[in-house]
């Protein structure tokens, strides 16, 4: 996969042409550090987006390409002296210089950025190993390109003093094979002369491939030295670069003593605050208890809250049968009174009976004692 930038204008335009898959890809955030700032993030994409490494074959690089649609928001070759630095347990970040910029990385998981990090370590050695053979290329290659330089300045005299002598030898044997009165004279000057225009051909169509070969070698050797003009053109603007950014480390080292101060001043602060966390952090813990014991009071109370509810219709429905006692009660003490009554009033009546009997005995007894 390859991307090819078209510059119109001021407006740049990427085409995406697939060539080949992708060696790795995995998924995260992309930000960019603020051009103004150089200390503030600035994402790149709204949402997580796929980031790969390609393997450039034509130019033996290794490639960061991620695309938010057809944006193409990393486009980073990796260098030897590139560092994949890890700030957090899911946010890596990485410096291009080429780009004059520094990328960011977010992941979902600390898997996630450990294999990324691996593969950028993994393809830093390759694109280290590479330009190694590149380079041992180069100087094999610009030792024959000397040679062929010098043979090629040679080469075109050679071939044209050649052929020019083997042009001028030419028409006189002819002209010595055109009178034929005396074939037994002119028999063996001229299969001498056939002999050495063949021995000068094939000497002129070595030569003739020699100039070919060395031809291609300088074409390749001026190719080379135009790349060689181009990337020492790169380095030259690099150290320009680098230089620019020297001068702004010693001005920032001034400051250093400032600096110093201002971060042993921090990291009290800090020291101070991770005292202050955690003494909230252990008022914390003590409220989750308290928190923890409230629960189980609640618990406690609802349970006995559904219990006195329980005792409360219990003691209702004992209420409404204490109540039918009492009535049945009043009710049979009524009877029982009613009862008494009328038994009282019987044995009055039974007394009164007994009573005259008795006077009715006694009437008797006395008659018969009269008769």
């Amino acid at each position: 996969m390859y991307l090819v930038f078209l510059t119109d204008g001021t407006e740049k335009s990427c085409i995406l042409i697939l060539v080949e898959q992708p060696i790795f890809s995995t998924r995260a955030h992309v930000f960019q550090i603020d051009p103004n700032t150089k200390k503030n993030w600035v994402p790149t994409s709204k949402h997580a987006v796929t980031v790969s490494y390609f393997y450039d074959s034509t130019r033996n690089v290794y490639r960061i390409i991620s695309l938010d649609g057809s944006k193409a928001i990393i486009n980073s070759t990796i260098t030897p002296n590139m560092t994949f630095t890890k700030t957090s347990q899911k946010f890596g970040q990485w410096a291009d210089s080429r780009a004059n910029t520094v990328y960011g990385l977010g992941f979902s998981s600390e898997h996630h950025l450990s294999k990324f990090a691996e593969k950028f370590q993994e393809f830093k050695e390759a694109a280290r190993l590479a330009k190694e053979k590149s380079q041992e290329k180069m100087e094999l290659t610009s030792t024959p390109s000397q040679e062929s330089a010098g043979g090629d300045l040679q080469s075109p005299l050679t071939p044209e003093s050649i052929n020019g002598t083997d042009d001028e030898r030419t028409p006189d044997v002819t002209q010595n094979s055109e009178p034929r009165a005396e074939p037994t004279q002119n028999a063996l000057p001229f299969s001498h002369s056939s002999a050495i225009s063949k021995h000068w051909e094939a000497e002129l169509a070595t030569l003739k491939g020699n100039n070919a070969k060395l031809t291609a070698a300088l074409l390749e050797s001026t190719a080379n030295v135009k790349q060689w003009k181009q990337q020492l053109a790169a380095y030259q603007e690099e150290a320009e670069r680098l230089h620019k950014r020297v001068t702004e480390l010693e001005c920032v080292s001034s400051q250093a003593n400032a600096v110093h101060t201002h971060k042993t001043e921090l990291n009290q602060t800090i020291q101070e605050l991770e005292e202050t966390l955690k003494l909230k952090e252990e008022e914390i813990e003590r409220l989750k208890q308290e928190i923890d014991n409230a629960r189980e009071l609640q618990e406690q109370r609802d349970s006995l809250t559904q219990k006195l509810q329980e005792v409360e219709i219990r003691n209702k429905d004992l209420e409404g049968q204490l109540s039918d006692l009492e009535q049945r009660l009043e009710k049979s003490q009524n009877e029982q009174e009613a009862f008494r009554n009328n038994l009282k009033t019987l044995l009055e009546i039974l007394d009164g009976k007994i009573f005259e009997l008795t006077e009715l005995r006694d009437n008797l007894a006395k008659l018969l004692e009269c008769s």
